[in-house]
């Protein structure tokens, strides 16, 4: 009994770092989550860490609180971060939508409640499911476990302003836009050949109205490139995964004040 006395500290920081980490990660933060299933797992993985790690002794004093805001940044910083990564399938899909003439048709996303593109809800359906499939989500919980080797428990400042952590960040950003255009580019390169096709016929043919014919046109083609595609969109991401766990990797050394 004593001995999960002293562990009780340990175990409420591992919580907060874990749980934190739940509320803002792929396929844990949805919605049809339900909130005490993702407490349940985060305290089961809380006490399994705090018996397993070798934790400091730690006392429920000023430094405690200080510790557990630390542990909360960490385990958002490390969620958004996977969650930044991925949302380049949406982006890629919105390029996709703007092409086809859908942006105007866009959907409710349930995870946020906010509009998202029609194309990009569902490749991001996609990824979710192929992440599923190839156990994922299982190689992110490891992330958050294995954080506790970059980032110490008792370590109190986090270097949120380095060079080192912001220079990664921004890093991450240009990969995720260049990812988003290279997934879009099949679709939009070949809708772009069809805006040209279509600009010839209209000069060869005046009386023809582009627009009410080019509109069914390019959603024609669109979707046959798209199925054409579906493979190397796959292929995608799971480029676009192993980045993931390498731009989790990377920010949890630079918080901890390991090698970038």
């Amino acid at each position: 009994m004593d001995e999960w006395l002293t562990l009780y500290p340990a175990f409420l920081l591992i919580f907060i770092r874990v749980s934190s980490f739940f509320v803002v990660l792929p396929l844990f933060n949805h919605r049809t989550v339900p909130a005490p299933l993702k407490l349940g797992l985060s305290a089961f993985l809380a006490a399994t860490l705090a018996v397993s790690l070798d934790v400091p002794e730690l006392a429920l004093d000023l430094p405690f609180l200080l510790l557990a805001l630390k542990e909360f940044a960490i385990g958002i910083a490390a969620g958004l971060m996977a969650s930044m990564i991925l949302y380049a399938v949406q982006v890629a899909g919105g390029v996709i939508d703007f092409h086809l003439g859908f942006m105007l048709a866009n959907v409710v996303d349930p995870q946020t409640g906010a509009q998202s593109p029609l194309t990009g809800s569902y490749l991001y359906l996609f990824a979710m499911l192929y992440l599923l499939i190839i156990d994922g989500h299982h190689l992110l919980l490891d992330g958050v476990i294995y954080s506790y080797q970059f980032v110490p428990l008792d370590q109190l400042v986090l270097p949120f302003g380095s060079g080192h952590v912001m220079e990664h960040v921004t890093q991450v950003m240009v990969m995720l836009f260049a990812m988003a255009v290279s997934m879009a580019m099949p679709v939009a390169g070949a809708l772009f050949l069809v805006d040209v096709a279509l600009g010839i016929i209209s000069r060869t043919v005046p009386q023809m109205n582009v627009f009410v014919v080019g509109i069914p046109i390019k959603m024609l083609a669109g979707f046959i490139v798209f199925a054409i595609y579906i493979g190397v969109f796959f292929m995608s991401v799971n480029v676009l995964f192993e980045e993931l766990l390498l731009a989790m990797r990377r920010l949890l050394e630079g918080l901890g004040g390991g090698p970038q």
